[in-house]
């Protein structure tokens, strides 16, 4: 009786319109998200059906003569909580619950009232990686000004945004004109004022969000007391060819004084034997 009931309920729904279209719900990944069941306050619940409509259709949970059930076979198996005020709980989220779900609700005088909510869940947000290219000006030891780019990523995340600020300052932000891939690449132009000078990059999505700080001038002081690659190499590169042409000079100087050495010992051993037969 209480099945045939509860599918008698799902095809009414059906023929319903739909009341209320809700705002999307957000969720974060291994959280929890709850679906409120609203509706007029005039509204005396005496029956709730939650469903999943999209990307699968299932029965979630429901509410039927003061009972409450969510042992229902769907991918929500084991993650539901049908609350009292009949809002329904899903924990812990899972990347793929996104999609849309509805509440069918039936009051003491055989009104329905149908409400869509649409949840979407993300990924939380890793703490991003910043990278600093330098580039000096030609008085690498003394350097008047040091052009910086800071390129921020995170990765394998969606619906990311990236921004930028100056720390220690009033004023927070970033010159638009300075960022570029959608503020994922800052350039600034730094000189000896800005050696404390820190800027953050702030990645954020609906749910999260974190930073990562970096001090540019750092960078750009480090660069100026060491030498180029280019230098390196001028000097690392003939020292090494010297020192490997000294190692074979030497083996073969040494291969020539052992194969002589060998020479003069057979030949003392073939005069002696020469001298034996003689006798």
């Amino acid at each position: 009786m209480a099945a045939w009931y509860l599918w008698s309920l799902l095809l009414w729904e059906a023929l319903l319109p739909i009341e209320d279209i809700g705002a999307q719900v957000q969720g974060q990944v291994g959280g929890s998200v709850l679906l409120v069941a609203e509706h007029p306050p005039s509204f005396q619940v005496r029956e709730a059906i939650w469903r999943s409509l999209w990307p699968l259709e299932e029965l979630l949970a429901t509410y039927f003569r003061g009972s409450l059930e969510t042992l229902y076979h769907s991918r929500f198996l084991g993650r539901t909580l049908l609350h009292s005020n009949l809002s329904l709980e899903l924990r812990p989220l899972e990347s793929g619950d996104s999609g849309n779900f509805s509440v069918l609700l039936v009051d003491t005088g055989g009104r329905a009232w149908t409400q869509i909510l649409q949840l979407k869940v993300y990924d939380a947000v890793p703490r991003p990686m910043v990278q600093v290219f330098i580039a000096l000006s030609r008085d690498a030891q003394h350097p008047k000004t040091c052009q910086a780019l800071l390129s921020c990523w995170v990765p394998n995340i969606s619906d990311i945004t990236y921004s930028w600020r100056r720390e220690g300052t009033v004023d927070f932000g970033i010159e638009p004109h300075g960022l570029f891939t959608d503020g994922q690449v800052l350039r600034l132009s730094l000189g000896p004022g800005d050696q404390g000078v820190a800027y953050s990059c702030i990645v954020s999505n609906p749910v999260s969000w974190d930073l990562t700080t970096v001090t540019p001038w750092e960078s750009c002081h480090h660069e100026a007391g060491k030498a180029s690659y280019k230098d390196v190499l001028l000097v690392v590169v003939p020292v090494s060819l010297l020192l490997i042409l000294a190692g074979l000079l030497s083996a073969w100087h040494w291969g020539l004084c052992a194969g002589k050495k060998k020479k003069d010992v057979r030949a003392d051993e073939m005069a002696t034997e020469t001298e034996n037969t003689l006798v």
